[in-house]
């Protein structure tokens, strides 16, 4: 496996993530009650921060906060109802946290409200498309942004999703957004790439871009890969009702032999670990 040249550094808005050997660990706080993984459990604020401090404690080296589930078929929430579920949260740590805050949303008035409050990253799963006034937001605000491919919507992308050749057209979309962004004004530093791993794809289209990933290093810019306890790894395993952790960290490994540079993830503590005893015994040099 020949993996291109791959970036180095992320810009966000106050600071600039490098990248050693293995993966960062961006940990996911849901503050919604129908998240596919954790909905309803961290809806209550003092939980949902104690959570979120409780994965910068196990080695989490981003927090990525999201007021709206995107899980298939999830219902949309309002701009009012998202805002009120995350800005106590990000408040709370943007204040307290010694790492740097995301906020997971495809609203601008929600993204530039997160800025505001010092968080230094919008992850919008719709390529910073959905929204009109999004990429305005993420160049004012001079934020780290997240791009990533979804064919469809929430609430369609898992009817029949069809590709013709999914690692190439997903490159090509990723590759397409990164340039219109850079003639909008957006510094090239300061975008991130994410293939978008469950959204709008079969589990053999997620397995064949999770093999492929290497491939995206040639849009110059970081990856983030959010496979973390999705269901293509129950179909793998061949058993709906395991728990996902174990094949979690399997295909963590794998990205990470690709030189992926963020990994988004649910069990921090173990996924950490893992990483920590697979570069120790030269899985980083596979």
């Amino acid at each position: 496996m020949v993996v291109p040249a791959r970036a180095g550094h992320w810009k966000l808005r106050s600071t600039t993530m490098h990248f050693p050997g293995r993966p960062l660990l961006m940990g996911i706080i849901n503050v919604t009650p129908d998240s596919f993984s954790d909905g309803g459990r961290l809806s209550d604020e003092k939980k949902a921060v104690d959570h979120a401090l409780r994965l910068v404690d196990e080695g989490a080296d981003l927090l990525d906060v999201g007021g709206e589930s995107t899980r298939p078929y999830a219902t949309p929430v309002d701009v009012e109802e998202e805002l009120r579920r995350v800005t106590p949260i990000l408040e709370a740590l943007c204040e307290r946290s010694p790492i740097p805050v995301s906020i997971d949303t495809s609203k601008a008035v929600v993204a530039k409200a997160a800025l505001e409050l010092g968080a230094q990253i919008i992850n919008d799963v719709t390529g910073l498309e959905a929204d009109p006034k999004m990429i305005e937001v993420a160049r004012e605000g001079k934020a780290g942004i997240c791009v990533m491919h979804m064919q469809g919507t929430p609430q369609t992308m898992q009817d029949n999703p069809s590709y013709r050749d999914v690692v190439k057209e997903v490159l090509e979309y990723l590759g397409s957004r990164r340039d219109e962004l850079l003639q909008s004004g957006i510094d090239s530093e300061r975008i991130c790439m994410d293939p978008g791993i469950g959204f709008g794809k079969t589990h053999q289209h997620n397995l064949k871009l999770l093999a492929s990933c290497h491939q995206f290093h040639a849009l110059g810019c970081p990856l983030l890969v959010g496979h973390s306890r999705k269901g293509f790894i129950s179909k793998v395993i061949g058993d709906k009702a395991a728990d996902r952790a174990a094949g979690t960290i399997g295909v963590t490994l794998s990205l990470a032999t690709q030189g992926v540079q963020v990994i988004r993830v649910h069990d921090v503590l173990s996924v950490r670990h893992a990483l920590l005893l697979f570069e120790a015994t030269g899985g980083m040099n596979a």
